[in-house]
C-alpha cells in the first residue's frame, strides 16, 4: 500500500453502472439501474427513466419526499440491500448548505448516492521537542463498519437538523470525552471528498476536517462504545502505519493524510506521489 493507493481505493467507481436521482431538477443522487427500475413498483410516487430517477410532480413538500424515501428505505431493508435502518436521518440537498429538499435514514444515503457529510477531528498533542503526537483511536471489534481498526480521535456523520459545531460537540463527548469548551478550540482547517463505489451503492462523503492541540495531560476517554482505546503516536509512526499498511478505517487514512502535509510530514521530497496525493484529496 501507499498514500496513493488509499485515495485511489476510496475513489474506485464507475457510475456507468448507475443513474440520476433528481429532485426539483437537481441532481441529488445516484441510484444502481436495477434499484431505479424496481422502485415504482415499491411506491408509484417513484419515477423512472432511461438516464434518471424522480418523484411524481405532485410530491412536492419536504415531509412528502422523506415519506417516499422512507418507504424506499423499508424496502431497501427486504431485500437485504442494508441490513438495518439506523433511525439517524441526513440531509437530501443539491449542495452543502442550500435548504434540505428531503430526509433519508442514514443506512439508505449509499443506496441513493446522496452526498453525505462528517466531521473528522485530529486530536493531537505537541512533544516536549516541539513535536507532534497524534491520539489514535481503535475502533471496537463489534462495531459494522471497520471492526478492531485504527480512527481519528473524533469522528462522525453529520445527520439533519445540527449545526457542525453543535455536532462536533456531541461527537466529542460521545467519542472522547471532551467537554464543550475543549470541543470548542477545534480548528477547521479544510474538507476531503471521495466517491466510493460499495455493495449497498455510492459512497459520496464530504469530510469537515479540524485539528483540536490537547495539553499533554488530557486524555480521551471513550463514552458511546465506539473505540475500545487510545494511543498517543509520534508521527513517524502515524506515517509510516498509514503509508505501509492496511490498519486505518479506509476513508481515515485521506483524514490522516492530510494532516502529515499541512504538518510537514508527507512533502514533495519525500513522496514522489505528493501532487496526485495533495490533488487527490478532494476530488
Amino acid at each position: 500500500m501507499s498514500f496513493l493507493d488509499h485515495i485511489r481505493a476510496c475513489n474506485a467507481h464507475d457510475l456507468s453502472g448507475f443513474r440520476r436521482f433528481e429532485l426539483d431538477g437537481h441532481c441529488v443522487g445516484w441510484v444502481r439501474h436495477a434499484l431505479a427500475e424496481a422502485l415504482p413498483g415499491v411506491d408509484p410516487g417513484f419515477v423512472v427513466s432511461a438516464d434518471r430517477l424522480t418523484v411524481v410532480p405532485e410530491i412536492r413538500d419536504f415531509e412528502a419526499r422523506s415519506a417516499l424515501l422512507d418507504h424506499a428505505a423499508a424496502y431497501l431493508v427486504e431485500c437485504g440491500t442494508v441490513a438495518a435502518l439506523r433511525g439517524e436521518y441526513y440531509a437530501v440537498t443539491p449542495r452543502w448548505g442550500a435548504e434540505p429538499l428531503a430526509r433519508l435514514d442514514r443506512a439508505a444515503v449509499a443506496a441513493f448516492g446522496i452526498e453525505a457529510y462528517g466531521v473528522h477531528v485530529n486530536g493531537f498533542v505537541r512533544d516536549g521537542a516541539g513535536g507532534l503526537q497524534l491520539w489514535v483511536g481503535r475502533r471496537a471489534h463489534d462495531r459494522e463498519v471497520a471492526p478492531g481498526q485504527l480512527d481519528n480521535m473524533i469522528a462522525g456523520g453529520q445527520p439533519i437538523g445540527l449545526t457542525l459545531a453543535e455536532n462536533l460537540e456531541k461527537e466529542a463527548a460521545e467519542e472522547a470525552g471532551l467537554d464543550a469548551a475543549t470541543a470548542g478550540r477545534a480548528v477547521p482547517v479544510g474538507a476531503i471528498s471521495y466517491t466510493m463505489e460499495t455493495p449497498a451503492g455510492l459512497k459520496r462523503d464530504r469530510l469537515f476536517v479540524y485539528d483540536l492541540e490537547l495539553p499533554p495531560d488530557v486524555v480521551p476517554v471513550n463514552t458511546d462504545g465506539e473505540v475500545e482505546s487510545f494511543e498517543l503516536w509520534p508521527l513517524d509512526r502515524v506515517a509510516e502505519s498509514v503509508r505501509s499498511g492496511g490498519d486505518w478505517k479506509f476513508n481515515v487514512n485521506l483524514v490522516v493524510t492530510d494532516f502529515l502535509i499541512r504538518h510537514g510530514r508527507l512533502t514533495p521530497e519525500n513522496d514522489t506521489d505528493y501532487l496526485e496525493i495533495a490533488c487527490g484529496l478532494r476530488r
